[in-house]
C-alpha cells in the first residue's frame, strides 16, 4: 500500500459531504492501492450528525478506509492534511442579494484560509461551497503561504451539465462528448463553449446545426440549471456536486492526454486570454498528472461570441472581488 492520503471536507454532514465521503473512502479517487484518511469538519452542532456518517462509512467496510477523525474547528481537522474539500458554506435564503451571501460566507473562508495557513503545507484546496471562486479568492489571500496554484474552485459540475445537454440534443451518449470548457464564473454568467467542443470526434456546430439553440436554449439551460433543480427537488444539487467535486479531484490526479482538457477555476495570470490577474478564473486547463501541477490551454481561439459572453462573466467577478476587497490580506 502506498502512503495514506489525508482528505478534509468541510461542511461533512450536509447533503453533498453525504455524497462525496463514501466516495472518497472507497478507493474510486485515489487508487485501491492507496489508504484514505478523512478528516471530518462541521459545526459543532452538526457533529453528532457527522458522527452518524462517519459510522456509516465505516459500516461499508471500504479496503482504503484507514481512519476517520470529526472536528468542530477548521485548526485542527486541517492539520497535515494533502487535499481540503471545502464544501461547507451558508446558503443563499429567500430574498438575499448575491452580494450578501458573498459577504457572509466570506467570513468563513477567511478563517478557513488562516487555518490552512497554519496547519498544511503540502495541500491541494478545492472550493465547493458558493460563491465558489470569490469563497476560493478570498482563502487564497488569507492562506500567503501556499502557492495560489494550489486553490482551485469547481466548475466541473456545469461542464458535466453542459455535457448532458449537447448528449441530449444530439442523441448520443454523455461520454460521446469532450473539450467542453467553461470560462468565467460558476453562476447563472458563466460560459459553456460548445465552439471547441466535440461530439464523437466531430465539432459540435458540425453535429447540431442550430446554431440559435446553442446561443440561446443551450447556454440559459446550463446557466441556471442548478435554479431549476432548486425549483423542482426543492433543495440544492447534492448528488451531482458531490459527483462533479469527484471528477475535479479525478481530473488533477491524472495526467490530462494530448489534445484534451478540462474546466476548472484558477487563478488567473492575466495572460492568455486578458483576463485580469488574480482572479479565480474558470479555463480549459490540462493537469500535469502529479495532484498539483496544471497549465492553461493557451491556444483557444475565441469567436466575438465567446469574447463577449467571457467578458460579461469577467466582469461579474471583478465586481464580487471588490464587494470583498477588505477581507483579501494584500
Amino acid at each position: 500500500m502506498k502512503k495514506p492520503v489525508r482528505v478534509a471536507v468541510t461542511g461533512a454532514a450536509g447533503q453533498i459531504g453525504y455524497s462525496l465521503l463514501f466516495r472518497i473512502a472507497s478507493g474510486e479517487v485515489f487508487g485501491e492501492d492507496t489508504p484514505v484518511q478523512l478528516s471530518l469538519i462541521e459545526l459543532p452542532a452538526a457533529v453528532k450528525s457527522c458522527e452518524g456518517t462517519a459510522m456509516e462509512i465505516e459500516d461499508c467496510g471500504f479496503k482504503t478506509l484507514d481512519k476517520i477523525d470529526i472536528y468542530d474547528n477548521t485548526d485542527a481537522g486541517f492539520n497535515g492534511i494533502n487535499w481540503a474539500l471545502l464544501v461547507g458554506s451558508k446558503p443563499r435564503g429567500p430574498g438575499m442579494e448575491r452580494n450578501d451571501l458573498i459577504r457572509d460566507n466570506g467570513h468563513i473562508f477567511v478563517g478557513q484560509g488562516k487555518s490552512l495557513n497554519k496547519a498544511a503545507s503540502d495541500v491541494n484546496i478545492v472550493v465547493v461551497g458558493n460563491p465558489c471562486n470569490t469563497n476560493s479568492l478570498i482563502a487564497q489571500h488569507n492562506c500567503k503561504d501556499i502557492p495560489p496554484t494550489r486553490f482551485t474552485a469547481m466548475t466541473m459540475l456545469d461542464e458535466n451539465r453542459a455535457k448532458a445537454q449537447l448528449a441530449k440534443k444530439a442523441g448520443v451518449g454523455v461520454g460521446q462528448i469532450a473539450n467542453l470548457g467553461i470560462w468565467g464564473n460558476h453562476s447563472s454568467t458563466m460560459v459553456p463553449d460548445f465552439e471547441h467542443a466535440t461530439i464523437g470526434g466531430k465539432p459540435v456546430t458540425d453535429v447540431i446545426k442550430d446554431r440559435n439553440w446553442l446561443e440561446t436554449t443551450f447556454f440559459t439551460t446550463v446557466q441556471k440549471r442548478g435554479a431549476a433543480i432548486i425549483e423542482a427537488r426543492g433543495k440544492s444539487s447534492a448528488a451531482s456536486a458531490a459527483s462533479a467535486c469527484i471528477d475535479h479531484v479525478k481530473q488533477f490526479m491524472r495526467k490530462t492526454p494530448q489534445g484534451e482538457w478540462f474546466s476548472a477555476a484558477v487563478a488567473s495570470t492575466g495572460n492568455p486570454y486578458d483576463i485580469p490577474p488574480g482572479l479565480i478564473f474558470s479555463f480549459p486547463v490540462r493537469s500535469l498528472g502529479d495532484g498539483k501541477g496544471y497549465e492553461i490551454v493557451k491556444d483557444v481561439k475565441l469567436s466575438s461570441f465567446m469574447r463577449d459572453k467571457i467578458a460579461a462573466t469577467t466582469k461579474e467577478l471583478m465586481e464580487e472581488r471588490e464587494v470583498v476587497k477588505n477581507m483579501l490580506v494584500k
